[in-house]
């Protein structure tokens, strides 16, 4: 293996001195910038590369509570709550009053930060960039990496910058925080669409949506329609992100245009069509096809992926950024640790990709059932034996990789919706066609459906 330890001398050649790095991060969201913070701060020349510029419109706006103490970590959480709005809980359709069942943070099985926060994307972006400058990254925003050699003694990354001018970028290792643009994956031909989901989005932002009362107004609310689910995501200044996640068949045949279509699919749910009476659509309508997919590979020989660039699935519980940050902080440890120590490399990967596929596996059941008549039951009616809710609570507070408990309470729930399964034939066997018809169009839908709408 060539030795690329922390003071090794970089390759001279025709790279310009100031585009040289011991880490190159492409992408500048949250695990891009994480990444790259975690990594200055460590004492490593870190050059990140961003396509836009921020302020940029993302979605992913729904924050958990097991990101507060990363975002502490960072230093920016004192700005990101003052930007946002405080979310205690995310509630659920029910048949009891007030019509929703709130599962509270508060109430997680292991102590947790007690709330998260709904932030605009670009709000939350531009904290965590501005803090990657201020820690010493060297920050290339509106310049694209247009290929990575991974082969060479050295990394070598050619990119256009803002001026439209070729720039070479030398680095001992590069990180992939590119989300769904998967470049490496593309690159290295390791992206594949996800084996048992599949699903769409379109999505928009509103004013003029009613909020839950008192304590609950920032509490993101999910509504179930027959082919998904919507989110409703309450946002600073009256501003409301709304959006429909479903069959990648439902949303390329719908009747009319898109934002026909959306208001047609939310009012027909009751619950959701009373608090739309005054709202208006505000902008940013787009839509996204293949929403859930993987990397057969996150890491490789001096290169690692984070976030959305290694793997995507549904985000019905906002796990999303939190997935970002927690893959940046640990990826952030392999690559200093390989920095000293290439020997490590290997099997520091393989513990990383592991503990990550972990994590993903234990909500990609409940996202995968989510939508079946007995889960639907489930979550409308929780009961706290075993002290099963709470552990429920845990998983959608984040606490994904911790343990405490976790685990074999989330187990004993499988056995329960086994067993009321076999009590509810006619449902269980509803839900099977819902798994299989989403399978199906997994393998049969087509590779994208249009950004923008």
């Amino acid at each position: 293996m060539v030795g690329y330890s922390a003071g090794a001398e970089f390759p001279q050649s025709s790279v310009d001195a100031e585009s040289r790095a011991d880490v190159l991060v492409i992408g500048g969201g949250p695990a891009g910038a994480t990444t790259a913070i975690t990594l200055a701060r460590r004492g490593h020349r870190t050059i990140l590369v961003e396509k836009d510029r921020h302020p940029r419109f993302h979605i992913g706006e729904s924050l958990l509570p097991m990101s507060m103490p990363i975002l502490d970590e960072l230093g920016v959480l004192a700005e990101v709550e003052a930007k946002g709005i405080i979310k205690r809980g995310a509630d659920f359709p029910s048949g009891s009053s007030p019509g929703y069942q709130v599962f509270r943070f508060n109430r997680s099985l292991n102590p947790t930060w007690p709330h998260a926060v709904q932030i605009r994307r670009q709000d939350l972006d531009t904290l965590l960039i501005d803090r990657a400058r201020a820690v010493g990254v060297q920050v290339l925003e509106a310049t694209r990496i247009e290929g990575v050699d991974l082969g060479a003694d050295w990394i070598r990354a050619s990119a256009r910058g803002a001026d439209g001018e070729p720039l070479s970028i030398a680095a001992r290792y590069v990180v992939d925080a590119t989300g769904r643009d998967t470049f490496l994956g593309n690159q290295l031909r390791l992206k594949r669409r996800h084996r048992r989901h599949q699903s769409a989005a379109l999505y928009a932002h509103f004013i003029g949506v009613r909020r839950r009362e008192g304590e609950d107004a920032g509490n993101i609310s999910i509504y179930r329609v027959e082919d998904g689910w919507i989110w409703v995501i309450p946002l600073p200044d009256n501003i409301t992100s709304i959006g429909l996640v479903c069959g990648p068949d439902t949303l390329r045949g719908r009747a009319g245009d898109s934002a026909t279509f959306l208001w047609r699919t939310l009012r027909s749910v009751p619950a959701l069509a009373s608090r739309l009476e005054e709202a208006e659509l505000a902008g940013h309508l787009e839509a996204t096809g293949n929403y859930s997919y993987e990397c057969s590979k996150i890491a490789g020989p001096r290169w690692i992926m984070v976030g959305d660039a290694g793997l995507f699935v549904d985000p019905i519980f906002s796990s999303g950024v939190h997935f970002a940050l927690e893959t940046a902080r640990r990826a952030a440890d392999v690559v200093d640790t390989v920095l000293m120590d290439p020997a490590q490399e290997t099997a520091l990967h393989r513990e990383y990709a592991h503990s990550h596929r972990q994590a993903v596996k234990r909500i990609s059941w409940f996202i995968v059932r989510f939508n079946t008549p007995v889960m639907r039951r489930l979550f409308a009616n929780p009961r706290n034996d075993w002290r099963l809710e709470e552990a429920i609570i845990s998983m959608l507070a984040g606490d994904f990789y911790r343990d405490g408990g976790i685990a074999w309470r989330l187990r004993l729930f499988k056995v329960i919706y086994a067993l009321h399964c076999l009590a509810d034939i006619p449902g269980a066997l509803r839900g099977l066609l819902q798994l299989r018809k989403r399978r199906r169009e997994a393998f049969d839908s087509e590779p994208a459906l249009p950004g923008s709408v």
